[in-house]
């Protein structure tokens, strides 16, 4: 069994679990999205690190910019980072004060501070999307936290927003089945000045699995907290738990959803939803798009988790006709696999990825082309010299790449008990 699914395993992972959560009592208990508990998370880092955030070259160089220490300092980061001025913004997905994550800012030679330790009262909990930048002020979600209430034992999630300087505001408490979302765990959305957004449980069909979290929603959300749920999945039961962000193509979303195999599906700003394609997995396509998609000229890419020839994931393209190409299938080893992050495009260049493989099977940095091609630019080794699971996508900031890595770095003692 490879190390990453060994992980995954560790973190209380398991096909079956993914289907009682998409539409299950609380819970999500069996994705990777879903923050495991406390206790779990500190017997993993006591082995493999906190985390860290790192900045890799095209051409392979690479340095940890920061190793998280877990406690004040936030533990393990699961989102992407935003830019803002020079300034690099993100997020750990627990640690800090109340152990409910933090947000951070670090600079690009790698002075980090720690804006806001979330989970106190009535706070938001768990972030695990990446912030977006609107008007001067940066907005998010946390996938947990918000009010308790009968279908979200740890509340069903909030969109916060926070000044630069800090000065953190819960712009929305989600409230979960039946009227609302639940467990936001994709990435916003700004078109025009309004965002949008998907959460994994929540909406107004029980998925038929004997609970009510729901089976997930795509919603929209003013600057000023006015949202309004715009579709509801889980029709006939075979719609569930989209994971991640929305794309815009020209007025329209595409987004994708990761029951069963998964779907890419588009949706409209007034609630008509479709889906475009369905992925089959094994061996002729993907499965379960947990990465969001990517619009290059009409054209959206993305990658799946799992699925393909080897079993370990692939990218794909899908034309907005729902027209969809496996570019590429992860072998494993050294090439990489099981990508869960969405790509990024560097002058026609994506660029990504994948928590398994390399050459110390610690998760890979990829580039492939339009047309298929893969290399891997670098491979991480790990606790305590480098980090270990890179779960979230990249960007770019004048050319050199940056990243954060869910475990890995020198911010823990090595045991094996």
């Amino acid at each position: 069994m490879s190390n990453r699914i060994t992980n995954r395993f560790a973190l209380g992972v398991a096909a079956a679990s993914l289907l009682v959560g998409c539409g299950g009592s609380q819970s999500l208990v069996g994705h990777p999205n879903v923050i495991a508990p406390a206790a779990q998370r500190a017997r993993l880092a006591l082995t493999r690190g906190f985390g860290t955030v790192f900045a890799v070259t095209p051409s392979g160089k690479e340095s940890v910019l920061h190793a998280f220490a877990g406690g004040a300092d936030g533990a393990n980061p699961r989102a992407a980072l935003l830019n803002v001025n020079g300034v690099l913004y993100g997020t750990t997905s627990s640690g800090g004060t109340y152990n409910g994550g933090t947000l951070f800012t670090i600079t690009p030679s790698g002075s980090e501070t720690v804006l806001h330790s979330f989970g106190g009262s009535g706070d938001g909990a768990n972030p695990v999307a990446a912030l977006i930048n609107l008007d001067g002020v940066l907005y998010g979600t946390t996938r947990n936290g918000g009010v308790e209430n009968s279908t979200c034992a740890q509340g069903c999630g909030v969109v916060f927003s926070i000044t630069p300087s800090g000065t953190e505001t819960v712009v929305h408490t989600f409230g979960g089945y039946p009227n609302d979302g639940a467990y936001p765990i994709g990435d916003l959305l700004d078109v025009s000045g309004t965002l949008y957004g998907a959460t994994k449980g929540g909406g107004s069909d029980s998925c038929g699995s004997g609970g009510s979290a729901g089976c997930g929603t795509v919603f929209a959300i003013t600057a000023s907290g006015e949202e309004s749920v715009l579709f509801s999945f889980g029709a006939k039961h075979d719609d569930c738990c989209p994971s991640a962000g929305l794309a815009d193509v020209n007025g329209t979303l595409y987004g994708t959803t990761v029951i069963h195999s998964g779907k890419v599906f588009k949706i409209t700003a007034s609630g008509d939803e479709s889906p475009i394609h369905r992925f089959k997995g094994y061996p002729n396509d993907g499965a379960k798009p947990y990465g969001g998609l990517i619009a290059v000229s009409d054209t959206l890419y993305g990658t799946t988790e799992y699925g393909g020839a080897h079993k370990r994931g692939t990218v794909f393209s899908v034309s907005t006709s729902g027209s969809e190409t496996d570019l590429y299938s992860f072998p494993g080893g050294v090439q990489g696999g099981v990508p869960h992050a969405s790509l990024l495009d560097v002058s026609g260049i994506f660029y990504g990825t994948a928590g398994e493989g390399g050459a110390s099977n610690r998760g890979v940095v990829f580039a492939i082309t339009p047309s298929g091609t893969e290399s891997v630019i670098y491979s991480f080794k790990g606790y305590p010299d480098d980090g270990e699971t890179p779960d979230a996508g990249l960007i770019d900031v004048k050319g050199t790449l940056y990243g954060t890595t869910e475990y890995g770095g020198a911010g823990a003692r090595r045991s094996e008990t």
